[in-house]
């Protein structure tokens, strides 16, 4: 008989297993996520998310430490989580069918150079691999955060971050270290400082030529 512990044990050691993989594999990426939304969302760019299930928390998650804050007060950021528009979720499933959820909200408010970022376990649900063709052909860039290699979604997207374990739990707990990662770049660069525009040049002016305006200009006043 197993003792009462041993799936706890084993959950943990799921996690821990996952962390290192993520830690190895993709947090240059996860950084670079972070780079490109500094350079998208302030100057007006958007941020699109979606999910389902738990993976839809996560896209939630995220959009909200954007719009408001994530440890530090800046800007707020237009991003948007499109699972959470509910009467636009249950319209569409209801006219067009359940596929067209996400794909028919990114035709709507995606423009070019926004960014898609899709949340997935499996990395097979229609309705986020139809966002992701909707995305592509409207321009978009489209981020996938998924389970283990090989998948769909990881192939329809431009960039992924796979989570390589059998465990659809300990992927969502790796996706949730990802996603705070992520915010953490993304303050780290919005918070920079503009870079500093460049003095004038100076103009050299013959002395002569100065004092001649000057004394052209006391002699038009009088």
């Amino acid at each position: 008989m197993s003792h009462p512990l041993d799936a706890a044990h084993r959950h943990c050691q799921s996690l821990q297993e996952a962390v290192h993989q993520l830690r190895r594999h993709h947090l240059r990426r996860i950084a670079e996520w972070g780079n490109q939304l500094g350079a998208v969302l302030p100057v007006g760019g958007r941020l699109l998310a979606a999910g389902n299930g738990g993976s839809a928390a996560q896209a939630q998650h995220l959009t909200a430490e954007l719009v408001g804050r994530y440890q530090h007060d800046r800007p707020a950021y237009s991003a948007i989580s499109l699972h959470a528009e509910t009467s636009s979720v249950t319209a569409i499933g209801n006219d067009y069918g359940f596929e067209q959820v996400y794909a028919r909200q990114v035709a709507a408010h995606g423009r070019p150079g926004d960014i898609l970022l899709l949340l997935s376990t499996s990395g097979r649900s229609g309705n986020l691999l139809a966002a992701a063709e909707t995305a592509r052909d409207a321009e978009l860039r489209v981020w996938a955060l998924t389970g283990p290699r090989p998948n769909p979604l990881a192939d329809a997207a431009d960039e992924a971050v796979c989570v390589d374990s059998p465990s659809s739990a300990t992927v969502q707990e790796a996706h949730l270290i990802a996603v705070h990662i992520l915010c953490e770049h993304f303050d780290a660069v919005s918070a920079a400082p503009p870079a500093a525009a460049p003095a004038p040049a100076a103009v050299d002016v013959p002395l002569g030529a100065a004092v001649e305006a000057a004394v052209a200009d006391r002699d038009g006043a009088l």
